[in-house]
């Protein structure tokens, strides 16, 4: 039913172009095939007496078509990240199904929600497997723009706990972002003394031309061109992360006096 809707919608709002329409219909097919394999999934484990594992999750995760599970590898992560410090706050909830509305659209969040649930109650995630098929489909600065969201969770209720921290950066680590990478998205939620110079990837004793250069390397390689065929949370994220990187900057170019 979505791919037909979304088709329609992908040709009119793209141009009224082919590849508007067939970009629509892709999108559309992955909802259909989505909400299809995640009752299937829940049936099979029901006809089979036992509750739906963290097994039946990263199976069904595996079952998708062509391309990455979006939302049940984001329901995966953002479990993981809410329950890092022990408690699941409504805070959290809340950023989490502001996300998902922005993404996919209100009628696909109870869906959604579901799924997060079931990885919320499971008592082991599989972290390791979801992040190593993300790092085999997705581009880098993809995986760097999930940290943004991660950590926009993690900041939900106005403090990232180091258990937040940790878990994150495992979750980094796993999906192969770079330490650096992930030290300048941590930075623009975690503040301290030197968190202008981790923003740019370098330290407080760099010369002025190691900052201009950190700098131009940054903008670069996180201009919001990079996620342009992502959904808008996400170009939102990296327009926030492109403005941080201009903001670290610009202090540091008043604290030191160059231009």
């Amino acid at each position: 039913m979505f791919k037909w809707i979304l088709a329609f919608v992908g040709f009119f709002l793209l141009g009224k172009t082919f590849l508007g329409g067939m970009f629509g219909f892709f999108i559309g097919s992955f909802i259909d095939n989505y909400q299809s394999v995640v009752g299937r999934a829940k049936q099979q484990a029901k006809s089979e007496g036992r509750q739906f594992t963290p097994e039946d999750l990263f199976q069904f995760y595996q079952q998708r078509s062509t391309t990455n599970d979006v939302p049940t590898m984001l329901m995966a992560l953002s479990a993981a990240v809410m329950k890092a410090d022990g408690k699941v706050l409504k805070a959290e909830l809340d950023y989490v199904k502001g996300f998902f509305n922005q993404q996919f659209g209100n009628q696909f969040s109870g869906q959604h929600l579901q799924t997060l649930k079931q990885f919320l109650d499971s008592n082991e995630i599989p972290l390791q497997r979801i992040c190593q098929d993300i790092r085999m489909r997705m581009q880098p600065e993809v995986r760097a723009q999930l940290l943004h969201y991660l950590f926009g969770i993690a900041k939900a209720d106005g403090d990232v706990s180091s258990s937040e921290i940790n878990v994150i950066q495992q979750i980094s680590q796993m999906m192969g972002v770079s330490s650096s990478d992930f030290e300048s998205v941590k930075n623009m939620f975690y503040r301290n003394v030197d968190s202008d110079y981790k923003v740019l990837g370098v330290e407080s004793d760099a010369t002025d031309e190691e900052i201009k250069k950190a700098y131009r390397k940054m903008a670069i390689k996180f201009h919001p061109d990079k996620v342009a065929q992502m959904g808008e949370e996400y170009q939102k994220g990296a327009k926030e992360k492109f403005q941080q990187i201009q903001d670290s900057y610009d202090a540091i170019k008043k604290r030191r006096g160059f231009k």
